[in-house]
């Protein structure tokens, strides 16, 4: 494998990993709050915050990456305070796990909130009628439950955020080293003559770490439920 590929084909997929990695820890703890908000809390706004979640979905992924950047980037009003604290996003790797989790987020939430949706309430009410605060009751019998979903949910936007090219190469460009994850190194390979090879080695990687992300998540899916069922 170290032989198959060479230096800046490891490095893409080097990058990849850690941009997936961060990307996707990041966004799990929002993910979880999203997923429960949207299944069990009534509030004003929440088929907005429905429709703003599952919009990067729908979007073309450049557009969302263009927003990224007027945001985000040094001249946006997020990124501008940001860059005041020493925090540069446009053009960083950070920027690339940004907009890597942002297209991966629908997919996690989505996985959350159906495993959520399975759970009956009348077993957090019952928790709750013996004095559980709804904390304690989120922590201790919604969480466990719904591990299922939050695993398939972690496993699937790791594998999206492996494979995101639009939005991250519109707000991060194409920078050798520093934001050129795997779907970025493939175009760039395929756009000189000869880097056919290279870029066809990435693509068997990339379909690679989506197959087993997709049975590794149904199989660990199946385990932890069959798990909890039986506890």
């Amino acid at each position: 494998m170290a032989d198959w590929l060479g230096p800046e084909e490891w490095r893409a997929v080097a990058l990849s990993l850690k941009v997936s990695f961060w990307a996707t820890i990041v966004s799990l703890p929002l993910g979880i709050v999203v997923a429960h908000a949207l299944v069990r809390w009534s509030f004003p706004g929440k088929q907005l915050l429905n429709g703003v979640v599952h919009l990067p979905l729908i979007l073309p992924p450049v557009v969302t990456g263009y927003i990224l950047l007027l945001t985000l980037g040094t001249q946006g009003p997020v990124g501008g305070i940001l860059a005041e604290w020493g925090i540069v996003l446009a053009f960083r790797w950070t920027g690339a796990a940004v907009a890597a989790g942002v297209m991966a987020f629908p997919l996690m939430v989505r996985a959350i909130r159906l495993s959520i949706e399975a759970i009956d309430p009348k077993l957090e009410q019952a928790s709750a009628t013996l004095g559980a605060s709804p904390m304690w009751v989120f922590l201790t019998v919604t969480l466990p439950m719904a591990l299922p979903g939050i695993i398939a949910g972690v496993i699937l936007a790791f594998a999206k955020a492996m494979g995101e090219f639009g939005a991250t190469i519109t707000f991060v460009s194409n920078i050798p080293g520093q934001t050129r994850t795997i779907p970025s190194a493939i175009y760039a390979f395929l756009q000189v003559p000869g880097g056919e090879g290279s870029a066809m080695k990435l693509v068997l990687v990339s379909v690679a770490v989506a197959m087993s992300a997709l049975l590794l998540s149904e199989w660990i899916g199946r385990r932890v439920a069959a798990r909890v069922g039986g506890g």
